[in-house]
């Protein structure tokens, strides 16, 4: 069948398709379904046909088709004008009539969704004011993804920066590790890398693996053995030495290279230095320096490091700077020997004999008797729990029965410790424990 019979059957049953022989309507249906004609000659006649004389009402097949032309031509003309199509909308109503209606027939709406839509064609960004205006709710999420936008770029500025900063310092790290090498530089090389030894975190591994590094840190320190005794050590000779050992501190307490610097040996050249009595400024600080070293290795509770101490004499030298070295001294000093207490064979060693009992314990009571009139509670608190460490051996606690200071027995410290909680614990526990027992 053609595709217009049943549209020509439809016209022929309706009004249209009376006895009246000049509809032009059926004229062409009848045309088109003989072949002699097509469906576009149809259209040619919609402007022509007006039944009644243009008062009454087209039939709706018409008006549907004439509906369809005007888009048609609607769609063309907007091609034409460089405006973007709109889809056409099943329905009678107008998908721009609509979108007025919801705007509310604001003429500067319209003006801005104009505006929109021309940006969005072009590429180009819209107006943050059109928005402001008409989409505060677009504006909102246009400014939060730029905030966000903003502080991502911050960040990896940021970020770049760091990598950049750290590159240059690993890099100056290097250069001042190779100025070690050169005699005419080595003394700034070593004030700079002991000025940068807590901010490049693998400094003791550069130094450690890098060649004749090591070797040239200890001979800066053999080099001062001269000025020893006697005792002419210079202000700036004893900096120099200071900044070495530094270096060697560094390489103490990192973790990798703290069993190659005791396989090494190497704190027995630092023994020298500690064993020096002069009380001016530049001993007083080659002496602190030094133990700084030792404390690097203690302060980690390695049993390893322990022993190697004891199989030295550094508890000796730790006694003598207790009694004469300055308060700071002293407070290094006195930790060193609290941290060989707390290890199990540093305990034993010292309490079994006599003599190492009774030289640790004389120590501690000259300083308690020197910390009536000092007050220094970094002292006294270490002092206590010295004292508290040895009570947990049998015969070290039956001795201390006999031979406690007294400051520590009465009340002598408790307006000092009144705000130390920590320490007055250590020392109720100390009297607890020298109690028991006793009759």
């Amino acid at each position: 069948m053609h595709s217009n019979s049943q549209l020509h059957q439809y016209l022929q049953q309706s009004p249209l398709s009376g006895t009246t022989t000049n509809n032009p309507l059926a004229a062409v249906l009848q045309s088109a379904s003989a072949g002699t004609g097509n469906i576009n000659s149809l259209s040619q006649h919609y402007s022509n046909l007006n039944v009644g004389g243009g008062t009454g009402s087209q039939p709706p097949n018409v008006t549907s088709l004439q509906q369809q032309q005007q888009q048609q031509q609607q769609q063309q003309q907007q091609q034409h004008s460089g405006m973007p199509r709109t889809p056409v909308n099943n329905g009678n109503a107008d998908s721009f009539a609509a979108y007025a209606a919801l705007m509310g027939n604001n003429p500067a709406a319209h003006a801005a969704a104009a505006h929109a839509a021309a940006a969005a064609a072009a590429g180009q960004p819209m107006n943050n004011n059109t928005l402001n205006g008409n989409f505060p709710f677009m504006q909102q999420e246009l400014q939060q993804g730029q905030q966000q936008q903003q502080q991502q770029q911050q960040q990896q500025q940021q970020q770049q920066q760091q990598q950049k900063l750290g590159q240059l310092d690993e890099e100056k790290i290097y250069a001042l590790v190779l100025d070690l090498l050169n005699p005419v530089l080595r003394e700034q090389a070593l004030l700079d890398l002991s000025k940068k030894r807590e901010q490049y975190d693998d400094l003791a591994l550069v130094l450690w693996y890098s060649y004749g590094v090591m070797s040239v840190l200890l001979q800066e320190i053999v080099s001062a053995y001269p000025l020893l005794t006697p005792p002419t050590l210079s202000g700036g000779a004893s900096n120099r030495v200071c900044n070495a050992l530094a270096l060697l501190q560094c390489v103490a307490n990192h973790n990798e290279t703290r069993t190659l610097f005791l396989h090494a040996h190497i704190p027995l050249y630092l023994y020298p230095f500690l064993n020096t009595s002069s009380k001016t400024r530049p001993f007083e600080y080659l002496r602190l320096t030094s133990l700084g070293v030792i404390g690097a290795l203690v302060k980690n509770d390695n049993p390893e490091v322990i022993t190697f101490l004891l199989s030295t004499e550094i508890i000796p030298l730790c006694l003598r700077i207790m009694e004469t070295g300055s308060e700071l001294s002293k407070t290094v000093a006195i930790f060193i020997v609290q941290k060989i207490l707390v290890d199990d064979t540093g305990l034993y060693y010292i309490c079994q004999t006599y003599e190492r009992f009774y030289a640790v314990a004389t120590v501690l009571n000259n300083m308690v008797n020197q910390l009536v009139e000092a007050q220094a509670m970094r002292l006294l608190k270490h002092v206590i729990r010295c004292y508290l460490r040895l009570s947990d051996n049998p015969r070290a606690r039956e001795a201390l029965r006999q031979c406690l200071p007294d400051p520590l027995r009465d009340t002598t410290f408790q307006q000092a410790l009144k705000d130390d909680m920590g320490t007055k614990r250590c020392l109720g526990q100390l009297l607890l424990n020298l109690s028991d027992g006793m009759h």
